[in-house]
């Protein structure tokens, strides 16, 4: 038995009641406490609207690969299943089914920022570049 077609708005709806999703401020609460923010925006984003300091930038399609702590591509700052990983990408969208996909690796405090960069510079917090 198949399951009906899910659109985007559903599928959000569904993958963020997994996630304990974060504001800004919470996010930069989390990176001061050790956590992780990782900017998944591409290339032509960050360059027009600038960077987290401190962020790790993976681009989207690296991201599992990059932060997978047992993965033979892992990123240094993929220390293990307990980090706490806030992911970043533009609004707020596609960083929540980037957690989610974080949390299927066994990340269990993977999670994303609310609204995105935009909301990060929107709340006056630091950007670089």
């Amino acid at each position: 038995m198949s399951e009906r077609p899910v659109g985007i708005d559903e599928l959000l709806e569904r993958v963020r009641r997994e996630l304990d999703r974060q504001t800004p401020q919470e996010a930069r609460d989390t990176a001061a406490a050790g956590g992780l923010l990782v900017d998944i925006r591409y290339a032509a984003l960050r360059e027009r609207d600038g960077l987290i300091p401190g962020a790790l930038v993976v681009e989207r399609n690296e991201l599992e690969w990059r932060l997978d702590p047992q993965g033979s591509h892992r990123a240094p700052e993929a220390v293990g299943h307990d980090l706490r990983v806030v992911v970043v990408c533009n609004e707020g969208y596609a960083s929540s089914l980037a957690a989610v996909s974080l949390r299927q690796l066994g990340l269990r405090h993977a999670t994303d920022l609310i609204g995105g960069f935009q909301a990060w510079k929107a709340a006056g917090l630091p950007v670089e570049g």
